[in-house]
């Protein structure tokens, strides 16, 4: 049996104006639809509001009254003054019910009349209800009135929400890349889709960069592809959180601290639960100590409070030493109190003095040498130096003190805690046995001959095949020829620039010098000696060979085959080579057909190889493996060496290929010559340093020689004695013993001979070229100092 409850909604509001009558009843009929709505709505069912009145305040000018059952379903509507019968008629039915028990038909009956009733009165009738009637409900049931809420302020403006930010798209967190290929890019909360913005392209974005001057805070939201316009509050909030800073400005960093816990520990017990009977008992730890313990008694280690107390007394007595030291003692056999002295250091002298006597301060000359042995400090007279101070007040902090304490730390750390025996060993007997200089006879001892005619330093010296005459290039513009035998120079050869190299042909059947000056290369014919080989060679320069062979483009523009002009050719010169870059060092081969020439400054051009009989050159390597410094050709193989500033790479030009690659391990390769067998190589580098190379052995220097105090300039071997040589900044020339023997099993023999120090130092250069004789034991070398000189 169901009942039937009204449950009275009131709706007040003041009266619509007259001026708008048609307006307001619209209004009536939309908002009595949509509360209609609300109320069949299941979703909104609200079990609190059965059989109470509650009075809501809407756009509407009445009271509306609802009917529902128990189970509060909506079942009409009514005017106020039925709703008041039919909630009487429905007390008189409840107590009919409850006294006298009614049949079930009888109260259908009724719900069906006062059903019919409400249907029938679902109108309004009156604009205004009466007072009294209002009181009369308000007396039988509490009405809950809702306060209206102001439109003007946020509707969550005090309540504490966690779901601020702006959540349109309600596809939830999935990539968004998903929706790449639609037009829209998510759904909003009426299940409607979300039309992507139109996308411009980049010069769009480039023209709004430059006329919108909010661009550099507008972002793109991912959710939505909508721009969002950045506020200040939210860029100073974003250059907080990238400072690393609290993102809360008010936030104090530095409050004072607020101590939740005490610090002081308290005796708390944390369960009230009885000790078990192991913690009455000691534990094996405490038994294995008290067991050492009253073992270290029972051996006498451990002394009793008695003993101790015995041993005092007898301190507190008379004393009694020993008159004479016996080495019977056992600690003293163990060496346990004979530590490792400290080695004595030197007593200060005047130098050390803050203010040393004026003969103790270095002058400019001093003060330079001694900068300049910072490498080789043990060879410095004193190892710093004097200062002079007005007072001690005035001298500074010890500028090595944390460096030195560092060494002493180090010093103590390693230092062995135990005495050795010393090693006496002879200095002489870690020498290699050498054999005597005098055995290694001959070699050049002493200086012969000066040649003097140059104005400015001397560059480079060749010597002619058979020995008579001497080739010389300087930096005043001159190429000279020496008679060797007397010193004499029988010709002078201007050219329009600095002479950087000159080298003879060593074919002895023909009469050509190669002089490098700027980047021109000259092939001149010194006229001296036999005329019919001087005739010859001009015949074999004079004629050019017709080329069938087309030569590319890149060679064409590094280098250019001409005749000499006619004023040159007055001179000596026969063939003008000219190259783009200018040239640093020529070299021939050892037949004498080809020559190859080094521009550090051409890049992948900077080595060319040239053939004189064909008058054709050749650029042998496409890309350069670094900065070429020197080349050279191997004396009987077809082999190319190639210098760079810190390796040296061994070519074969028949195969075209790489066969090794050496490693010198220095900063700056100066120059090169290879033993006349073609099996050992010396090279000479800036780093004061001569390095030996066994070519069959190992890509590595066999042995590297520190003979040189500067920078080595020059290199030389012999043709035919066991000879070589060096030239270095130092104005000295070295002359060594190399011997190569035959049987790979036996390394070569080096033993230092002679230092040939006569040159004169000008402006830090020395000895800048050496070259020896091709039959006598004879060396040749040119300086800084304008001569060339021949030591025999």
């Amino acid at each position: 049996m169901t009942k039937k409850r009204t449950v009275k909604r009131k709706v007040k509001e003041p009266e619509p104006t007259k001026e708008q009558p048609s307006v307001s009843e619209q209004s009536e009929n939309e908002e009595d639809e949509d509360l209609l709505q609300a109320v069949k709505d299941p979703g909104e069912d609200t079990t609190d509001d059965e059989g109470i009145d509650q009075e809501y305040q809407s756009d509407s000018s009445e009271d509306l009254e609802f009917e529902s059952d128990e189970e509060g379903n909506y079942l009409g509507r009514k005017v106020s003054n039925e709703a008041e019968e039919g909630e009487d008629d429905q007390d008189e039915d409840d107590d009919e019910d409850e006294d006298e028990g009614e049949d079930e038909d009888d109260d259908s009956d009724d719900d069906s009349e006062e059903s019919d009733a409400n249907e029938a009165s679902a109108t309004p009738k009156d604009d205004q209800p009466s007072s009294s009637k209002a009181a009369a409900a308000q007396t039988k049931e509490p009405i809950i009135q809702i306060i209206p809420r102001d439109p003007s302020k946020p509707e969550y403006e005090e309540s504490d929400t966690s779901d601020e930010e702006d959540i349109r798209n309600t596809v939830g967190n999935i990539p968004m890349h998903w929706y790449d290929e639609y037009k829209h890019i998510g759904y909003d909360w009426d299940a409607k889709k979300i039309i992507k913005p139109p996308k411009g392209d980049q010069i769009d974005d480039f023209l709004r960069k430059i006329e919108d001057p909010n661009f550099w805070r507008t972002v793109k939201d991912p959710m939505t592809g909508q721009e969002v316009l950045l506020t200040d509050e939210d860029i100073a909030l974003i250059k907080r959180v990238n400072s690393s800073r609290i993102p809360n400005p008010e936030h104090d960093e530095y409050a004072p601290w607020i101590e939740w816990f005490t610090s002081e520990v308290e005796k708390m017990p944390i369960k009230n639960v009885p000790d078990h009977k192991r913690s009455f008992l000691p534990s094996v730890s405490e038994k294995k100590k008290v067991s050492r313990m009253v073992h270290a008694l029972k051996m006498g280690w451990m002394k009793t409070t008695e003993e101790v107390e015995r041993e005092k007394q007898q301190k507190r007595g008379p004393k009694f030493y020993m008159l004479w030291e016996t080495d019977t003692g056992r600690e003293h056999m163990r060496r346990i109190h004979d530590p490792v002295s400290a080695p004595k250091r030197d007593l200060p002298g005047h130098a050390e003095s803050y203010n040393p006597p004026p003969e103790y301060l270095f002058d400019e000359k001093e003060t330079k040498e001694w900068l300049k042995l910072k490498d080789e400090p043990h060879k410095r007279k004193l190892h710093f130096m004097p200062q002079k101070y007005k007072s001690l007040r005035a001298v500074p902090a010890y500028s090595r003190y944390l460096r030195e304490r560092f060494l002493r730390c180090l010093d103590l750390y390693l230092c062995p805690r135990a005495k050795r025996v010393k090693l006496n060993i002879d200095a002489e007997y870690l020498i290699p046995k050498l054999p005597s200089p005098r055995d290694l006879q001959p070699f050049p001892t002493v200086e012969s001959l000066v040649y003097r005619g140059h104005t400015d330093l001397v560059r480079s010296v060749s010597v002619e095949p058979k020995g008579e005459y001497l080739v010389s290039g300087s930096d005043d513009k001159t190429v000279k020829i020496w008679e060797i035998a007397t010193g004499r120079c029988i010709r002078t050869i201007e050219t329009n620039d600095v002479v950087r190299c000159v080298a003879w042909c060593p074919n002895a059947k023909l009469s050509i010098i190669a002089v490098a000056t700027g980047s021109r290369l000259l092939l001149i014919n010194p006229k001296v000696g036999d005329k019919l080989l001087i005739k010859k060679t001009d015949d074999l320069l004079a004629e050019s060979p017709n080329l069938d062979i087309i030569e590319s483009e890149r060679i064409k523009t590094a280098v250019q085959w001409s005749n000499a002009e006619p004023d040159e050719q007055e001179k000596g010169v026969r063939v003008v080579i000219t190259h783009f870059k200018p040239i640093r060092q020529v070299t021939w081969h050892g037949r004498g057909d080809y020559l190859a020439t080094v521009m550090p400054e051409g890049a992948n051009r900077s080595a060319l190889i040239h053939q004189l009989s064909k008058r054709r050159s050749q650029i042998p390597f496409s890309k350069s493996k670094g900065l070429i410094q020197c080349v050279l050709f191997h004396p009987v193989k077809p082999c190319f060496f190639v210098a760079t500033q810190h390796n040296i790479r061994i070519y074969d030009l028949v195969k075209q290929e790489l066969i090794k690659k050496l490693l010198t391990n220095s900063k700056w390769i100066s120059g090169m010559s290879i033993h006349p067998k073609g099996d050992n190589l010396l090279v000479s580098t800036y780093d004061k340093k001569m390095l030996w190379f066994d070519l069959d052995l190992s890509t590595k220097p066999y042995q590297t020689m520190r003979l040189h105090r500067n920078a080595v300039r020059s290199v030389a071997f012999h043709l035919r004695y066991p000879l070589f040589a060096s030239g270095s900044d130092d104005q000295a020339v070295i002359v060594s013993h190399g011997m190569v023997y035959n049987d790979l099993l036996q390394n070569p023999l080096i033993v230092p001979l002679k230092k040939l120090q006569t040159h004169e130092k000008r402006d830090e250069f020395g000895v800048l070229d050496v070259t020896w004789h091709p039959v006598q034991p004879w060396v040749f070398s040119t300086g800084a100092d304008c001569t060339i000189r021949l030591y025999t």
